[in-house]
């Protein structure tokens, strides 16, 4: 297992959760207990779940509704959108919630670069690289520190917190993650910008980047983005680029038009949801005196 699929991903975010695994699938989510009671949920790991059976989550997730020592009122997550499986399938494992949630931009890399990449982003990114030296770091362990300094500047200017801010501890965890590939650009001797990948089979999924002030200055992410889209020409088939911010998913915003001009095309992430016991469930959103939403789990609204 590599990447999202590693048991040490589920651990890495184990402070918000206990890792618990869904063995038939290989998938692992997190157990959460919900305040004030004895019951416990569980979501998937922020980003995106992943799983190396798809066809025997259907399977784990009868023996977690059969299964009263679970005690799961809900779970829910975002599935990995490389995942085997078609929205039919997701309606059968996930009786309540399936909803096209974001569209990741993702790239073919059996196309020519040319054929990929916008002009726009062409230009800028050649102007980037005449003042920065493209690298991969050949141990990300040791790259920790200068990560966590690069990441904090990015939680300062966008006011990250909760799941998305990820602590130290949890960034000592995943790059020590099998398949984690980290390319960095370097400016007069100082890393400036680096971006956190995984390798799963042939996707490589794009995990976190990070830029300093030089770093936006010299405009490093797009010196970033062509390096990666070369680097993996060879590698691997697909680059999964994320989505872009926010959740309206109108592909509008700054993130997604600068995530577009590096991609070919799109594949759609699926929220999904399931409720094990209706009853408990019902009862902790009255208790919570939570209105028509479509928040799920509702009784956890306004939780991020």
């Amino acid at each position: 297992m590599t990447g999202y699929m590693h048991s040490g991903y589920a651990e890495s975010q184990s402070e918000f959760g206990a890792p618990m695994e869904l063995p038939r699938c290989g998938g692992w989510v997190l157990k959460r207990k919900i305040a004030a009671s004895n019951s416990f949920d569980a979501m998937g790991c922020y980003p995106l779940f992943c799983c190396k059976d798809w066809a025997q989550l259907s399977l784990d997730l009868e023996d977690l509704n059969k299964n009263a020592t679970a005690n799961l009122v809900s779970l829910s997550l975002v599935a990995d959108p490389f995942g085997v499986y078609d929205e039919t399938y997701l309606r059968h494992c996930f009786k309540d919630v399936v909803i096209p949630f974001k569209e990741h931009f993702i790239v073919d890399l059996q196309r020519p670069l040319n054929g990929i990449v916008s002009a726009h982003h062409r230009y800028y990114a050649r102007k980037a690289l005449n003042n920065l030296i493209p690298e991969e770091c050949s141990q990300p362990i040791q790259f920790a520190d200068e990560w966590a300094s690069l990441y904090a500047n990015l939680i300062d200017r966008h006011s990250l917190d909760g799941i998305k801010a990820f602590s130290r501890n949890a960034f000592t965890v995943q790059l020590a993650i099998p398949g984690t590939v980290v390319l960095r650009v370097i400016h007069q001797g100082i890393t400036v910008g680096a971006h956190i990948w995984y390798v799963q089979g042939d996707v490589a999924y794009s995990h976190l980047a990070a830029l300093s002030e030089t770093g936006y200055t010299l405009m490093a992410s797009y010196a970033l983005y062509l390096y990666a889209l070369k680097y993996f020409a060879d590698k691997v088939r697909w680059l999964d680029l994320g989505a872009g911010a926010g959740s309206s998913n109108d592909g509008g915003d700054g993130l997604s038009q600068f995530k577009r001009g590096w991609s070919n095309g799109t594949r759609t992430a699926y929220f999904c949801g399931r409720i094990f016991n209706h009853k408990i469930y019902e009862e902790h959103v009255k208790a919570k005196s939570i209105s028509s939403t479509d928040y799920f789990p509702a009784y956890r609204k306004g939780e991020f």
